[in-house]
């Protein structure tokens, strides 16, 4: 009595049952509420016992214990069985524990098999019977009995092994279920089919002859094949993305919440554009580095050949994987639709949308312009993309404005260190004297750019910079007009979204709601935004970066067969390649590079190797979409001009440009004759 009163003594409190909850899965959906993926310890979803198929149920009293409802806990005749049968085979072919003994196991103790833990499990088996109903009882056990390939409880099962509900499972697939828990990986069909075979025909043996289910479907049963591979799963979809929302919600919630709390959080992902995403970037940078890998090959074989030793320490160092990131968003509220922060997760977990801080380059040259038609400027104001030297005085950047060729501005800027002298230049070493600034942006003209940020100041353009959305800190220095401070991919492609929605700039998000086990909204996030622009200079802005697209770096970009507008980056060192670019209906930035910041080399350029998969991936996106053109403001009117000139344009004007313009700021003056016989050089639009 005394060891009796001491194993009593030491039971785990059953009322502790009354708050219980195992751990369960938490889904992540996506826009459309499809499952992006799960967050778990366990894989296990609850299940009240009505959800769960007769024929399962059957299946495990049938297999673990036929007198589950005659019995108070301990099967006596049962346990007597299960020894003579051992004691018969030699071996354990069949055990004595009723469901109610499992339940108290798995819940309660260890799986180190002792006397006295055997007794403590008959005891609070007991103790279950005393105070919960067999329905009760039988819940639990379904929802917690382990299976195998991590799934615990019958509705983690049915979609580990056969891809749907277990609501939707059939006779054959019930007797399998019913047979794993015995021994999960003896049985398991993905280990050893022909096992898991004789054990469904067992437990369908068992089925017939409780009376659960005739012979003839015991025959059809055992006739279904068994599944003996795992379905062609998806490969994991969004997984920077589900990285970007952990690191959001781990702060707010905790680690055992998120991976154990079965919470349900609905993101605005679009999971057809996420997978388009990824499958699109992947394709084109392998594609690359096979490309970069011929070209390494035969400057090492030419490097050989001369017997230099420096050519050949250089190509040993261009052999590194080349990294892309994407981010695509709703410019109307700012939701998430795609988001792929780098080629391998696995490999590397760092985000290059979020968390990688690059120079923009050109792409940062719409936060000039906007300046400049905040400032009633037009597209078809006049300036001069002509050499141009800087010095600094001390405090502050000046002009020489004497200085209109290579020699005269090597002159004015010899008296000055280097540090105090600069001399910038265009990216392709052309210049073509006066240009209207939408020739400028379309052309991504370097001295143009400068000249507006010398004209308005560097202070003002960072001011626009982060009135239309970017976070990090500027610096307020000449050298932004080329984009020379850092940025990340999203909160320029969230800048972007300012120009497309009007002049309205929307916060990006990615969490929609989260509801706990309960269905009890813990979160809602709703579109928030505020007004960075007039409707009229961002639509201007709009007008300006179709331009880019039409008949600028950016005419790659055509192929979408919609309005479209965006803008090319490349960086002074050729180490950041970007295109951010949209339509009415999505804004979509596009950036690759090296991690190590490695130059991509002088021959590629974002035009040529980011633009081409920003347009396939939009096209993927856009499918289904109606084509609409961008909404055009109250007081903005259009004018033909010549493209060259900025001039109203004459019927045998060359280049005819339909061009947008502030109420009242339209030109009046019509082309000058002369002005038609003057020939400029052909640009190059690749950069």
């Amino acid at each position: 009595m005394v060891v009796l009163h001491l194993l009593l003594a030491d039971l785990p409190d059953i009322d502790t049952l009354q708050h219980y909850t195992p751990p369960l899965v938490t889904r992540i959906y996506d826009r459309n509420n499809e499952i992006v993926t799960e967050l778990f310890t366990e894989r296990r979803t609850i299940l009240p016992l009505s959800d769960i198929p007769v024929n399962l149920q059957n299946a495990f009293m049938a297999t673990e214990d036929q007198y589950f409802f005659q019995h108070w806990g301990i099967n006596l005749k049962g346990i007597a069985r299960a020894l003579i049968s051992n004691l018969r085979h030699g071996r354990v072919v069949e055990g004595g524990s009723t469901i109610t003994q499992q339940l108290s196991k798995v819940l309660f103790f260890s799986q180190k098999k002792t006397l006295t833990r055997k007794i403590r499990e008959l005891l609070l088996a007991l103790q279950l019977e005393h105070n919960y109903s067999k329905e009760e009882i039988f819940q639990m056990y379904m929802n917690q009995i382990y299976f195998g390939h991590g799934a615990y409880g019958v509705e983690a099962a049915a979609r580990t092994f056969f891809g749907k509900q277990a609501k939707d499972l059939n006779l054959a697939e019930c007797a399998l279920l019913g047979g794993l828990p015995r021994s999960p990986k003896t049985y398991s069909p993905f280990l050893n089919p022909k096992n898991a075979q004789r054990r469904r025909s067992w437990v369908l043996s068992r089925m017939r002859k409780s009376g659960y289910i005739t012979a003839r479907e015991e025959t059809e049963a055992n006739q279904v094949p068994i599944q003996s591979e795992k379905g062609p799963l998806a490969p994991p979809v969004g997984a920077y993305f589900v990285e970007y929302l952990r690191q959001i919600l781990d702060p707010k919630y905790g680690d055992n919440a998120l991976y154990q709390g079965g919470y349900s959080i609905y993101t605005t992902l679009d999971l057809k554009m996420q997978r388009a995403a990824e499958e699109v970037m992947e394709k084109n940078l392998a594609q690359f580095d096979k490309d970069k890998q011929k070209e390494v090959l035969a400057a090492f074989a030419a490097a050989k050949k001369s017997k230099s030793k420096k050519p050949l320490l250089e190509v040993s160092t261009t052999t590194a994987k080349v990294q892309g990131s994407l981010v695509a968003l709703d410019p109307r509220t700012g939701e998430i639709r795609a988001l792929v922060g780098g080629r391998e997760f696995k490999e590397s977990q760092f985000n290059r949308v979020t968390q990688a801080q690059r120079q923009p380059g050109s792409a940062f040259k719409p936060f000039v312009w906007t300046a400049a038609m905040d400032d009633d400027m037009t597209a078809a104001t006049i300036v001069d993309d002509d050499r141009a030297g800087f010095y600094n005085d001390g405090s502050d950047w000046k002009l020489l404005d004497s200085a209109t060729d290579a020699y005269s501005i090597a002159l004015a800027t010899a008296p000055f260190p280097p540090d105090q002298a600069w001399v910038p230049l265009n990216w392709d070493h052309k210049y073509f004297g006066p240009v209207t600034l939408r020739t400028g942006i379309a052309l991504s003209r370097n001295l143009v750019s400068i000249r507006l940020t010398d004209h308005f100041g560097p202070k003002v353009v960072v001011d626009y910079a982060h009135r239309c959305g970017i976070k990090s800190p500027l610096q307020a220095v000449l050298s932004i007009a080329l984009g020379t401070e850092q940025v990340n991919l999203l909160e320029l492609t969230g800048a972007y979204c300012t120009f497309a929605n009007g002049g309205i700039r929307p916060e990006p998000y990615g969490i929609r709601r989260i509801e706990d086990k309960n269905g009890q909204v813990l979160e809602e996030n709703f579109p928030q935004s505020n007004v960075a622009l007039s409707a009229q200079t961002a639509y201007l802005m709009v007008d300006l970066l179709k331009a880019v697209v039409t008949s600028g770096t950016g005419a790659r970009a055509q192929e979408l067969g919609r309005p479209t507008a965006g803008k090319t980056g490349t960086n002074q060192d050729l180490k950041d390649l970007w295109f951010v670019g949209f339509t009415p209906d999505l804004v979509c930035g596009a950036w690759m590079g090296y991690d190590d910041f490695t130059s991509m080399g002088k021959h590629f350029t974002a035009a040529s190797k980011v633009l081409p998969w920003w347009t396939e991936f939009m096209k993927k996106a856009h499918e289904g979409i109606p084509v609409h053109n961008f909404a055009v403001p109250p007081d903005i009117v259009f004018a033909k001009i010549d493209a060259d000139s900025g001039y109203l344009a004459l019927p045998t004007c060359p280049k005819v440009a339909l061009v947008a313009f502030k109420k009242g700021t339209d030109p009046k003056e019509l082309c000058p004759i002369d002005h038609l016989n003057q020939v400029k050089p052909e640009p190059e639009t690749e950069e």
